[in-house]
C-alpha cells in the first residue's frame, strides 16, 4: 500500500501495519513522539492498524491535533481516579469536547469544587505510575458480560445501541485495573499526560433526557504544553467574570425565576432600555435597506404546523397544544408559516418581487430544562427574522444585500472579526437539483464578491436549502454563530406560493430566511460578555449620572439631568441618597455608567460639570453644553466610551 505524506512524498507500507510501526519505520524520534495520526482527515490511534490508502499524517505530543487524544486519556484517568475514591461509582460517558473534556458520574456522594483537590491529587499518582494504556476488543456478548459483572448499566446501554446499529466486535482501554468501554484514541502510556486542570462539577441528565436520572459531570481540560493550560485557565477565569448570567442580574439587567418557568427571561428596566436601542437600530437599518415589517400571532392551529412539517419534524421541540373544540393550537416555534399566509392572502407578481418582509417576532421552544444556558439557550425568546421572496434573477443580489446589512450591523456594535461558512446540500434533501445548484451558486458568488474567506461545510445544508452562517469574534477570541441566510425549497411547495411572471404563467418563488442578530437575547447575552456590562454609550442603559457634592447641590443636579435629558440623554441625578460622594462615584463604577458628572458649589457657579469616566478618568470641569455636545458626538458616533 502506498500513502501520501504531507510533503507529497509516497510511502509503501504492508496492509494492516500499525500506526506506531510506521512513526518508527520512519524514525526512532518521531516514532517516541508518536500519539496518533490521520488517515484522509479522519483521527487514529497509534495502535490501529492501517489497511486503506489516502493522506497520511503522523500526530506528535506537540501537535495540535494531539489534545483531542490527551484530553481523551486524560478523561479515563479522572475517571480512574475517582473509582478509587469514592464507593459505588458507575460510570456513564467522558468525552473530548472542544476545549477540553468532562466525565458524567453516578456515585451517591456528592461532589463539589472542594473534591477537586483530592481527585487531581489521586490523577498525578496514576499519571506518574506511568501505566501502559492497551486495548482490546471484545465481542458483543464478552462485553456484555463484562459489563454486567462489574454492575456498569450505563455502559450496558451503550453497549446495546452500538449493537443494534451493527456492531460485531467493541474496543475497550484498559490502564492498570482500570477498563473502560471507548473508541479511542489515547496516548501510549498515562505519564504522557502532562498538564491539566479540573474546572467546573454540575448536573447532567443521563443521555440529556430530564426524564432520565441526574448524574454528576465534571468538566477539565489537559494541554500538550503548560504555557497552553495556563492561558486557557486564565481566559476561562475571565470568561467567568464575563459570564452574562452572573453580570445580568449584578447590573439590574434581566433575571431568571425557574421555580416559575424554566428558560423564561425578566427583563428590567435597564435591559428593556438596551433591548428597545438594539430594535430601533435594527428596523432604522432595516427600513433604509428596503423592507417592510409584519406582525403575527403568536399561536397557530395544528394544521398551519403540519402543512409546514414542523409537527412532522419539530414536535419534540413545540410546547403542549392548547385545545378548543377539539382543535389544537400550539405556541409558534418559528415565524415562516405566518409570513407565506400573508403572502397567499392576494395573488403576486412578478413586478411585486423581491418582497422583503421583517418581525422581530417572539417564539417558544420547549427546550429540556437539562439545556437551558440563561439567554443563550432559552425558552421564549425573539427572532430578528425576516424572510426575502424573490424571481430566480434576483437571488444573488438579494443575498449580497443581506451580507451587507449584517457586516453593517454587526460593525456598528463593535464587531468586525468573523468567520463565514457555506454549508452545501445533504444526502437526504427535497427540492429539484438545479434548484439547489442555482442557489449554491447565488451564495458562493455573493461571499467571493465580497471578498470573503469562508469554509465550505460540505452536506451540513439543512434537507430544505444550502445556507451561510456567520460566526462572530468576540474579545475573548470565542465564535458565536449569529447571522443565519437559508434558502428554503420545502416550504414553497407545501405552501404551494406562485407569482405571475411576465410570461403570464404561474411560478414558484425562491424563500430566503434570515436572522441576522439570530435572536435578542442570545445576541444581548454576546454583547454583554463581549463588553463585560460595559455597554458602549449609545446602548448604556444609564449615560450619565449627576453626583451632587452634598444635598446644598441637589437643586442645580437635577437641573442639570433635566437639560440632559431634554436632549435625548438617558440621565440619572442621584439626589435621593445619603451616600458621600467617593461612594457615589464608586457605584456608578460599578454599574458602568460611561460618564458620571460631579456638581459642588464651584459647578453651580460658574456652570458647569465636573466629568469623570467609568474607567477612573477624571477630565475635570466644562461648561454643561461642551459636555452635552461630547455626549451627542459619541452616542451618534456610537463609540464605546
Amino acid at each position: 500500500m502506498k500513502l501520501t505524506l504531507p510533503d507529497g512524498d509516497k510511502l509503501e507500507i504492508e496492509e494492516g501495519t500499525r500506526v506506531i510501526d510506521i512513526a518508527y519505520d520512519i524514525g526512532e524520534g518521531l516514532g517516541n513522539a508518536t500519539v496518533g495520526a490521520t488517515l484522509d482527515g479522519e483521527l487514529l490511534d497509534l495502535r490501529d492498524e492501517v489497511v486503506d490508502e489516502g493522506d497520511f499524517e503522523i500526530i506528535t505530543i506537540d501537535s495540535p491535533r494531539a489534545n483531542e487524544i490527551i484530553r481523551h486519556t486524560a478523561s479515563h484517568v479522572m475517571a480512574q481516579a475517582v473509582k478509587r475514591l469514592y464507593e459505588d461509582v458507575k460510570l456513564a460517558i467522558g468525552p473530548a469536547i472542544d476545549d477540553g473534556f468532562y466525565y458524567d458520574f453516578d456515585l451517591p456522594k456528592s461532589l463539589s469544587e472542594e473534591n477537586f483537590a483530592e481527585i487531581k491529587s489521586k490523577m498525578e499518582d496514576i499519571v506518574e505510575e506511568g501505566y501502559e494504556i492497551e486495548r482490546l476488543t471484545m465481542d458483543a456478548e464478552e462485553a456484555e458480560e463484562y459489563l454486567s459483572d462489574k454492575n456498569e448499566k450505563y455502559k450496558l446501554e451503550l453497549l446495546n445501541e452500538f449493537v443494534s446499529e451493527g456492531e460485531k466486535e467493541v474496543s475497550f482501554y484498559r490502564q492498570d485495573g482500570f477498563t473502560d468501554l471507548c473508541e479511542g484514541p489515547h496516548l501510549r502510556d498515562t505519564s504522557q499526560l502532562k498538564h491539566f486542570e479540573l474546572l467546573d462539577v454540575a448536573g447532567a441528565y443521563w443521555r440529556g433526557d430530564e426524564n432520565n436520572v441526574m448524574l454528576q459531570r465534571i468538566y477539565a481540560t489537559a494541554f500538550a504544553k503548560e504555557k497552553n493550560l495556563k492561558e486557557y485557565v486564565q481566559r476561562k477565569e475571565e470568561a467567568k467574570e464575563r459570564d452574562h448570567r452572573k453580570l445580568g442580574p449584578e447590573l439590574d439587567l434581566f433575571t431568571f425565576h425557574p421555580e416559575l418557568g424554566p428558560g423564561l427571561v425578566y427583563w428590567h428596566p435597564k435591559g428593556t432600555e438596551v433591548l428597545h436601542q438594539i430594535k430601533e437600530f435594527w428596523r432604522a437599518k432595516h427600513r433604509k435597506a428596503g423592507y417592510e415589517f409584519v406582525s403575527t400571532p403568536h399561536i397557530g392551529k395544528s394544521d398551519l404546523w403540519e402543512k409546514s412539517g414542523h409537527l412532522d419534524y419539530f414536535r419534540e421541540d413545540m410546547f403542549p397544544p392548547m385545545r378548543e373544540s377539539n382543535q389544537e393550537y400550539f405556541l409558534k416555534p418559528m415565524n415562516c408559516p405566518f409570513h407565506i399566509q400573508i403572502y397567499q392572502s392576494r395573488t403576486r407578481s412578478y413586478r411585486d418581487l423581491p418582497l422583503r418582509w421583517a418581525e422581530l417576532g417572539t417564539v417558544y421552544r420547549h427546550e429540556r430544562s437539562g439545556v437551558l444556558h440563561g439567554l443563550l439557550r432559552a425558552r421564549g425568546f425573539t427572532q430578528d427574522d425576516a424572510h426575502v421572496i424573490t424571481t430566480p434573477d434576483q437571488v444573488k443580489e438579494e443575498v449580497t444585500g443581506v451580507l451587507n446589512l449584517t457586516f453593517d450591523i454587526m460593525s456598528a456594535f463593535g464587531f468586525n472579526d468573523y468567520k463565514v461558512a457555506l454549508s452545501t446540500k445533504p444526502e437526504k434533501a427535497v427540492g429539484d437539483a438545479k434548484r439547489w445548484e442555482e442557489a449554491t451558486e447565488a451564495l458562493r458568488e455573493s461571499i467571493m464578491d465580497l471578498g470573503l474567506d469562508y469554509e465550505v461545510e460540505k452536506g451540513e445544508g439543512a434537507f430544505y436549502g444550502p445556507k451561510i452562517d456567520v460566526h462572530l469574534e468576540d474579545a475573548l477570541g470565542r465564535f458565536w454563530q449569529t447571522t443565519t441566510v437559508q434558502f428554503d425549497f420545502n416550504l414553497p411547495e407545501r405552501f404551494d406560493m406562485t407569482y405571475m411572471g411576465s410570461d403570464g404563467r404561474e411560478h414558484r418563488p425562491y424563500m430566503i430566511h434570515r436572522a441576522l442578530m439570530g435572536t435578542l437575547e442570545r445576541f444581548f447575552g454576546l454583547l454583554v460578555e463581549h463588553y463585560k456590562g460595559a455597554f458602549p454609550v449609545w446602548l448604556s442603559p444609564v449615560q450619565v449620572a449627576v453626583l451632587p457634592v452634598t444635598e446644598d447641590n441637589n437643586e442645580y443636579a437635577e437641573k442639570v439631568a433635566e437639560k440632559i435629558r431634554n436632549e435625548g440623554i438617558r440621565v440619572d441625578a442621584r439626589t435621593g441618597t445619603d451616600e458621600n460622594l467617593s461612594r457615589e462615584i464608586h457605584e456608578a463604577q460599578l454599574e458602568k455608567i460611561p460618564y458620571m458628572l460631579v456638581v459642588g458649589d464651584k459647578e453651580e457657579e460658574t456652570g458647569e460639570v465636573s466629568l469623570r469616566l467609568r474607567t477612573e478618568e477624571d477630565l475635570g470641569p466644562r461648561p454643561l453644553e461642551e459636555f452635552i455636545e461630547f455626549a451627542t458626538e459619541k452616542i451618534e458616533e456610537k463609540a464605546r466610551l
